[in-house]
C-alpha cells in the first residue's frame, strides 16, 4: 500500500498537469489527424467545450460552408475523442462554434494587430500555421511562434 499511494498521487498529478497544464496536447489520434487535418489544422480538442464539439460534429454537412461529412463510425470516433479531451468553461465556448471567437483565443491573441491578421501570409485567424511554426509536429509552444512581418514572438502572455 505504501508503494501504491505515491504512485497513484504521481499519476493523478501527471494527468492533471497534462489536462490543465497549459498545453494543447491530447493523446495522438490518427483518425482525427487524418480527417480533420486534411483540410485545416487539426485543432486541439481543448480549444472548444464538449457541447461545442458535439454541435460541430453533428453539422459536418455544413461545416463552415463546406461539406465535411464522414461515415457514421468515423464521425462517432472523432466526436468521442474531441469530447473526451475538450476544454471546459466559458473561456473555451463559442456560440458560433468558431475557436477564434472563444474568450480564450481572444485573450491569447490580443497582441496581434488588425493589420497582422490581414497580412497575406496570415489571411485568417484560423490559419494557425502562419505563426505557430511547429503545429504540424503537434507543438504549440510560445517559443515556436513567428508572426509574419514581426518575427519571433516576444509577448508576455501566459500559457493557458
Amino acid at each position: 500500500m505504501k508503494r501504491i499511494l505515491p504512485s497513484l498521487a504521481l499519476l493523478a498529478a501527471t494527468q492533471l498537469a497534462f489536462a490543465e497544464g497549459g498545453k494543447m496536447q491530447a493523446p495522438p489520434n490518427a483518425l482525427w489527424q487524418e480527417e480533420c487535418g486534411s483540410c485545416h489544422t487539426a485543432f486541439p480538442p481543448r480549444l472548444l467545450t464538449e457541447d461545442n464539439w458535439k454541435q460541430l460534429m453533428s453539422g459536418l454537412d455544413k461545416h463552415f460552408g463546406d461539406n465535411a461529412e464522414l461515415n457514421v463510425k468515423d464521425r462517432q470516433a472523432i466526436k468521442d475523442y474531441l469530447t473526451r479531451h475538450a476544454g471546459t468553461g466559458a473561456r473555451h465556448s463559442a456560440a458560433s462554434l468558431r475557436i477564434t471567437e472563444t474568450p480564450w483565443f481572444t485573450r491569447e491573441h490580443r497582441s496581434i494587430s488588425p493589420k497582422e491578421w490581414v497580412n497575406p501570409q496570415v489571411k485568417s485567424r484560423a490559419n494557425c500555421t502562419a505563426c505557430h511554426q511547429s503545429v504540424a509536429q503537434g507543438r504549440w509552444s510560445e517559443h515556436d511562434i513567428s508572426v509574419p512581418g514581426r518575427g519571433r514572438w516576444s509577448g508576455d502572455d501566459d500559457d493557458d
